[in-house]
């Protein structure tokens, strides 16, 4: 009866971690079987650039499968039931790390796999801190440093070699093949971010509002400004008093162009644009989040042409 039970309620996302691991547990779930020789490295990302990293620098040597698909927020994701068969099952866990992914510790918890290892990816990656960002008077979610590093390609590049030492670690045979994938794909990264820098070098415009403090390593990198920020926290409302002052920041300094992301309520990035006459640039952190946007450097070159396209258009 019990086992009948778990099955008829497996596929419900609200259910409390505690009780997923329950259902999984009562379902005998064996531990995951030894590596051969043949088996390829199954590893599992909190999120799609990541998978993607792995993908690139593994190869045939790895399976990789990837917690959000994109169109879920990196903040607020509740873990499905069948993510904990997947870390489960998994041989590497690669994450973030800097509080981004909240959820995670217990999801490992309750996938009890004592054989995981953990790749954090933000190992030794210097960090921006909110303060940078002249954003209002809330405080930040980010009280270790603003976590979305990978938005910027030379953190992205440190990001990728972490990936690598941590897949040496774990399957030393495949060395060759994944020192000579980093470096392809490392060059395939650096030649991206110099064509963005080509691209925003001779624009006049290059300010903007963003939905939430996503954006500061993509602005830094590229020399684009940050003005204001509509959400410092993913979930809560900004306050009016919040939204005054941006609309007066806005005005003053002839700011036209506000980022909204798919990931987020569109509502509060439009009711500004009305107010404003703003136009609304719609970009996301995340692959997936978009048409055209299912691989890092997809991504990033979508970002970088809207951007640029609408920062032009608002001068």
């Amino acid at each position: 009866m019990l086992r009948r039970f778990a099955i008829t309620f497996f596929g419900f996302a609200w259910l409390p971690l505690s009780l997923l691991a329950t259902l999984v547990e009562a379902q005998g779930l064996p531990d995951p079987p030894p590596a051969s020789e043949t088996a390829r490295l199954e590893v599992v990302a909190t999120l799609p650039f990541l998978a993607d990293f792995v993908s690139r620098i593994g190869g045939d040597r790895v399976h990789v499968s990837t917690l959000l698909s994109g169109m879920e927020s990196e903040h607020t994701y509740t873990p499905k039931p069948g993510d904990i068969r997947t870390v489960h099952d998994a041989a590497v866990l690669v994450q973030v790390g800097l509080g981004l992914e909240v959820w995670v510790d217990g999801l490992i918890r309750n996938a009890s796999n004592k054989n995981l290892k953990r790749i954090t990816v933000s190992k030794g990656i210097p960090l921006l801190r909110d303060e940078e960002i002249p954003a209002g008077n809330e405080e930040s979610e980010h009280a270790m440093g603003n976590p979305h590093i990978w938005l910027d390609p030379e953190r992205a590049k440190e990001m990728v070699r972490n990936i690598t030492e941590g897949l040496l670690q774990a399957d030393p045979k495949g060395r060759k093949l994944y020192l000579s994938n980093q470096g392809v794909y490392l060059s395939e990264i650096d030649a991206l971010s110099k064509d963005i820098q080509r691209s925003t070098r001779n624009l006049r415009n290059r300010s903007f509002i963003a939905h939430h403090p996503a954006w500061p390593y993509f602005a830094k990198r590229f020399g684009l400004n940050v003005a204001g920020v509509i959400q410092h926290q993913v979930g809560s409302e900004p306050s009016a008093n919040h939204l005054a002052a941006l609309i007066r920041t806005m005005k003053k300094e002839k700011i036209r162009v506000i980022v909204s992301e798919p990931q987020l309520s569109p509502k509060i990035p439009n009711a500004l644009a009305r107010e404003t006459g703003a136009g609304i640039v719609v970009l996301t952190p995340i692959p997936g989040g978009l048409p055209g946007t299912e691989t890092y450097l997809k991504m990033m070159k979508y970002n970088a042409e809207q951007l640029i396209q609408g920062l032009q258009r608002g001068t």
